[in-house]
């Protein structure tokens, strides 16, 4: 570079300049600055193909469905169909950790797959598939078995739900089969959605029974990484809340079969789950609100709407008094370690809503956000739900099954008119609502979705963050250029990060990562003058 880029289009111009025309057209559509709030939100491009040749940080369709939605539930036998790899690679990756409760059934150490051939791709792998249902149900017993499938799967057409519906007939449990073949979408963000209409149609609702408590809820899209649904779990248990289910983390399958017991959908993960919340309220009558359980004051606030919508002035008086309580412990970790952070820079990319929601904690810390954004999130999740109606359904969105979902005869209970529903959105419950990750940025930060490997390289030179959050993949590219990076896929060895507790874990773990020496003994690629590495093809 001649001269350093001193603002976001200076910079968004650097980021591409080395890029062929067309790709170089297509990116700056993904790259902008933040805004103000109550600034009008510009629209991004979000959830396209990544472009090829470009080393993305994105999962596909299957890890979506299986590593993050259904992985985390423990007694549920997640079989995947087709080589050893991908089953392999999903295993155990997320720490997503879990209560085996009284009946010992955890199935989340396991590995399960079919561990597909080059013989069975050549004649057909349904065979296998059955024999190894069978097989884990003559060892495990499980109440229920899902099904996943790879890429090679959906080439050679395997019939998996035709598998799933004769082992179902034959062993009596719940079977049902995931067609999320890893290029079936542009990213794990596809996986949600098929996992989600699965569980919709094959489990949520299939139990009736009465549920204790008075006032009920699910918390959607959180996975117990780390132990933050346990977090979550102790605080709302102190304020008189009762935890139906949970999708997907610390979970059982029967907790899924009554969630319709519910009165209140809280949905953390916006992308992941969101559309379980939507069908939900269709068939059942619950409606649901957006929740953010990761940073104190964003918990305290999440709390007090779940509480307001029940109007029971009791339970908010309770509430009330567990956030002061927890609060005061926060505020004396706060006190003692943002003297240190005060004014540090952290950036993240990472998930669908994590890049939002861990803004919180760097700001209870005093840091500033550099930049951020999204591996697999849709336009809503950038500008917010209002833009539904103008989004594009596009072909590679068309590879997904909407259901049609109605009212069920029998069990659907409005739980709220819709005059009270009116009301409590003046209050600022704000129903089926989300504001987006954009908007309050500020103008300084860049937002950029699906970050490739190299926009992540010259980031990291032009802004040389404090801190930077990520995944695996980038982990220790980003540590070798003398700059720490924090995974929010699964914490490291860290957390939990969520709630009260969890944001005093984050504080310390932060101040010890942003304030070490140890990065300060790295040279970055930038700081040497030494001789690169070059080569020549030879005829």
């Amino acid at each position: 570079m001649s001269t350093k880029p001193t603002n976001v289009e200076e910079i968004k111009k650097e980021l591409i300049a080395k890029m062929p025309t067309k790709v170089a057209r297509k990116r700056a559509k993904s790259i902008l600055p933040g805004t103000e709030v109550g600034e009008p939100i510009p629209e991004i491009q979000s959830n396209v193909r990544t472009i090829p040749g470009v080393i993305t940080q994105r999962g596909c369709t299957y890890a979506g469905c299986k590593g993050v939605v259904l992985g985390p539930s423990r007694d549920i036998v997640n079989l995947t169909h087709g080589p050893i790899g991908c089953g392999f690679y999903s295993w155990l990756t997320r720490r997503n950790q879990t209560d085996a409760g009284p009946d010992g059934e955890n199935f989340i150490p396991y590995a399960f797959s079919t561990d597909m051939t080059e013989h069975d791709i050549v004649f057909g792998g349904e065979k296998k598939l059955r024999a190894a249902i069978q097989e884990a149900y003559d060892n495990f017993h499980p109440k229920a078995i899902s099904i996943f499938s790879t890429c090679p799967v959906g080439l050679i057409g395997d019939d998996i739900h035709a598998v799933a519906r004769t082992m179902q007939e034959e062993l009596g449990i719940t079977i049902f089969a995931n067609s999320c073949e890893g290029y079936k979408g542009v990213s794990q963000s596809a996986g949600h959605h098929i996992a989600n209409n699965q569980i919709m149609k094959h489990v949520i609702g299939t139990k009736d029974v009465e549920v204790e408590g008075k006032f009920k809820v699910n918390m959607l899209g959180e996975y117990n990484i780390g132990g933050d649904a346990f977090e979550i779990e102790r605080i709302l248990e102190k304020c008189g809340f009762t935890l139906v289910a949970t999708f997907s983390g610390n979970s059982t399958v029967e907790d899924f079969r009554k969630a319709h017991a519910a009165d209140l959908n809280t949905v953390m993960c916006h992308r992941s789950l969101n559309y379980v919340a939507e069908m939900m309220e269709t068939k059942y009558g619950i409606p649901w609100i957006k929740v953010n359980f990761i940073g104190a004051e964003a918990s305290a606030k999440s709390l007090r709407r779940m509480a307001a919508y029940f109007e029971d002035q009791e339970l908010i008086d309770r509430t009330e008094a567990v956030i002061a309580e927890e609060l005061e412990k926060v505020k004396t970790v706060v006190d003692e370690i943002k003297p240190r952070t005060d004014g540090k820079t952290a950036m993240l990319f990472v998930g669908g809503s994590r890049a939002h929601h861990y803004q919180e904690l760097f700001k209870e810390l005093g840091m500033k956000i550099l930049g951020a954004g999204y591996e697999f999130a849709h336009r809503d999740d950038y500008e917010g739900r209002h833009v539904l109606p103008t989004i594009k359904i596009d072909a590679d969105s068309r590879n997904i099954e909407e259901l049609e979902i109605h009212p069920d005869p029998e069990r659907f209970k409005p739980r709220k008119t819709e005059e009270e529903l009116a009301r409590l959105n003046e209050k600022g419950l704000d129903f089926k609502g989300y504001e987006g990750m954009i908007g309050g940025m500020g103008k300084d930060a860049m937002v950029i979705d699906d970050i490739n490997h190299y926009e992540t390289e010259k980031l990291l030179e032009i802004y040389k963050p404090d801190i930077f959050c990520a995944g695996i993949k980038e982990k220790y590219i980003v540590q070798k250029m003398g700059i720490p990076l924090k995974q929010l896929h699964n914490y490291d060895m860290g957390g939990p990060y969520a709630g009260f507790n969890g944001a005093i874990n984050w504080y310390r773990d932060i101040d010890r990562m942003v304030n070490t020496k140890v990065w300060n003994l790295i040279k970055a690629p930038w700081q040497t003058d030494g001789p690169e590495l070059e080569a020549t093809y030879v005829a």
